[in-house]
């Protein structure tokens, strides 16, 4: 089942544009603001899946406005 709220749950998950091209992973949740990094490493992805994320001044926040839905491996944006 989809949702559009954004838990810590969703760290590690892929982030894909509304045409379903990935443009980053969720590296951090935080209150409710999901921190994306738009270029993930493996090292970034195994982290993030384990919960192990942090921001940095590489990722950017993505608030539940921009969010289409939320699924068990992905958020979707919305055009």
């Amino acid at each position: 089942m989809a949702t559009t709220q954004i838990t810590e749950d969703d760290e590690g998950k892929k982030v894909v544009d509304e045409s379903g091209d990935e443009v980053g992973i969720v590296s951090d949740v935080d209150h409710g603001t999901a921190h994306i990094d738009p270029n993930p490493g493996v090292t970034d992805k195994v982290k993030s899946k384990l919960g192990w994320g942090d921001r940095d001044e590489d990722t950017y926040p993505l608030q539940e406005e921009m969010v289409s839905s939320i699924t068990d491996d992905e958020i979707r944006l919305q055009a």
